[in-house]
């Protein structure tokens, strides 16, 4: 399954809800957003037929995203539904980490294979700055269950903020010495909501190989992932640079997007969407909404000629 550039679709990712049990600065408002009616948002059995669908027509990985996907009634049921789907080869979920204690073993034996954790801070009084409120301690937690239960890949998800975790980056870096895990750096991207935080706290993804020159870059098998990889001698883990606005990656996207009310993206930054509701009872009808979504992915997003999502994070799914 192409799109019109010739890039080989492969990849979904999943909004599962758009409700999360944090509110970091980055991706939501203070006051939170609007709790939208039931008949709003997807059901499980709707995602399930999406996820068929997109199977049918050639997607390999799907990942489930929130929100906070484990705060969402029905997770498990859902996961074990699209985990039996004859042709998916990879199912992983996005989390903020908290619930991953009490949910991970299920998760596991339901068929997840990877897990991303999302940890801006090592220090707890920051953490709790940017999440409004997060535990350090809980997300920790969640890291160590992961690793222990034996995930595929654990990786840690780091957004980088000038002037707030750019002093933890030999720290993070240093994580992946003793622990089987993927740490990524992620730079800061511009939403709706939160603009003038994303123009002010913008930190090129470079910083992290400036200020720890031991990494060393390395070859990553998958060669669609928006990361460039890299290591310290002997580690046991790899340290992943991710960065959409000092070096573009949309020449090897491989993603389509699937927000918690309905909607198909086909890139993270586009003001184009899809409604799908309407064609859930037609099987034939969703693939070709689907299919028309990929014919119409841009060739890149224009986040540096200020072309915003008029969504916030958390209404997108990441």
């Amino acid at each position: 399954m192409k799109d019109s550039f010739g890039r080989e679709i492969k990849y979904a990712r999943i909004s599962i809800t758009d409700l999360c049990n944090l509110r970091c600065k980055y991706c939501m408002p203070e006051e939170g957003i609007r709790k939208k009616a039931c008949s709003e948002i997807l059901n499980i059995e709707d995602y399930v037929i999406i996820a068929k669908a997109l199977v049918d027509l050639g997607i390999e990985k799907i990942r489930i995203t929130g929100g906070e996907p484990l705060v969402r009634k029905g997770l498990l049921s859902l996961v074990r539904q699209i985990g039996a789907i004859e042709g998916l080869k990879n199912l992983a979920i996005t989390t903020n980490g908290i619930l991953l204690p009490k949910y991970g073993e299920e998760l596991y034996k339901a068929g997840i294979k990877n897990v991303n954790i999302s940890l801006d801070s090592l220090d707890p009084e920051k953490y709790k700055d940017i999440t409004r409120g997060g535990n350090l301690s809980d997300v920790l937690a969640g890291i160590e269950n992961s690793i222990e239960l034996g995930f595929e890949k654990v990786k840690i998800n780091v957004v980088l903020i000038q002037d707030f975790n750019d002093d933890e980056i030999e720290k993070f870096v240093r994580l992946t010495e003793k622990k089987p895990i993927d740490v990524r750096f992620i730079e800061l991207m511009p939403f709706k909501g939160q603009h003038e935080l994303a123009l002010g706290k913008y930190l090129p993804g470079d910083v992290v190989l400036e200020k720890v020159p031991d990494l060393q870059a390395i070859d990553d098998e998958d060669s669609s992932s928006p990361a460039r990889y890299y290591k310290l001698e002997g580690a046991l883990g790899r340290v992943g640079l991710i960065n959409p606005l000092s070096h573009k990656f949309c020449d090897r996207c491989n993603r389509l997007r699937i927000t918690a009310d309905g909607f198909i993206l086909s890139c993270l930054h586009s003001r184009k969407e899809i409604d799908l509701k309407g064609s859930l009872d037609d099987p034939d009808k969703l693939k070709e909404l689907i299919l028309k979504s990929i014919n119409e992915k841009p060739l890149s997003h224009n986040l540096e000629k200020g072309e915003l999502m008029d969504r916030d994070m958390i209404n997108i799914g990441g």
